[in-house]
């Protein structure tokens, strides 16, 4: 029953995939957006994505409220479009899209040939983050979650390793290792830090408890790497700005749970930024 439900959620993506490619990229991401932002109130994760927004912002007014949580939708809707064009965001003419601020640290980066720990979370079109570090010949893995769904993850996949980063690892032991013999050959890692985690550490988030993703902690102490946060807003449409932060050097006598929480509050603050690009149907807090 389980893989009848995926194989019609596949047909229903490739459906709309068709569609989008014969809109353009303008159109279907805003039609994309709308339509979310009419149908996402119905959804089950109404409940916890409003929950989630009360814990990050407590004092938030009902208007506010409905407004974040609309325009989360709307954004939600964009990206599924947005997915038809990645292509065109990296090769094509949608490449003059991203502006880009603190591009030189990412040429000291490269031209140093240092090894580092990007971290961000699913903020707008989180998608051109990775993209954007690889093109400008960053030597680059990411670490993903692959999707529930066996049929659409196949496809997932392959845009991501195609368009977005060559080298993607699965979350999990066999990952794991992949991941370090890559940094051994000075490879740098991406991975997003604000998903719900089994095998993470209890950590404060918006003050509470989370299982938070411990990876960039062990590959600090491991291979004494520094962090650089990396945000990325959707300015208006198509247009998009990412930020480079500078890289954040932690001691090899840090606490894996002390570099956790002060990566937390790097994402708190960009997360608070712009609070209706962020995703808040993560149930992070379960």
């Amino acid at each position: 029953m389980k893989n009848f439900k995926y194989f019609i959620q596949f047909s229903l993506t490739i459906f709309c995939f068709l569609i989008f490619k014969i809109l353009g990229p303008n159109l279907s991401s805003k039609l994309s957006g709308k339509v979310f932002e009419l149908i996402g109130p119905f959804f089950r994760s109404r409940q916890i994505i409003h929950s989630n927004i009360k814990r990050g912002i407590p004092n938030i007014s009902s208007e506010n409220l409905k407004n974040i949580t609309n325009l989360m939708w709307n954004n939600y809707g964009r990206l599924f479009a947005e997915y038809m064009f990645i292509k065109d965001f990296r090769y094509g003419k949608l490449e003059n899209k991203i502006q880009v601020e603190g591009q030189e640290i990412l040429d000291e980066i490269k031209r140093s040939e240092k090894k580092v720990i990007f971290i961000s979370g699913h903020f707008s079109n989180f998608e051109l983050m990775a993209m954007y570090l690889e093109k400008t010949g960053i030597k680059l893995s990411a670490i993903y979650r692959p999707l529930n769904n066996i049929f659409l993850n196949g496809i997932m996949e392959g845009i991501r390793k195609k368009f977005i980063c060559k080298h993607q690892i699965k979350k999990g032991i066999g990952g794991l290792k992949k991941l370090i013999t890559l940094k051994k050959n000075n490879y740098s890692t991406a991975l997003m830090i604000d998903q719900r985690v089994s095998e993470g550490v209890l950590c404060n988030l918006f003050n509470q408890d989370a299982l938070t993703t411990t990876i960039p902690a062990q590959l600090v102490r491991k291979f004494n790497i520094p962090v650089v946060p990396v945000y990325i807003e959707r300015i208006k449409d198509l247009n998009f700005k990412i930020s480079i932060n500078n890289p954040i050097n932690f001691s090899k006598e840090d606490s894996v749970e002390n570099i956790t929480l002060k990566l937390n509050q790097i994402l708190e603050t960009m997360i608070l930024k712009k609070p209706e690009q962020w995703i808040w149907s993560h149930n992070r807090w379960k």
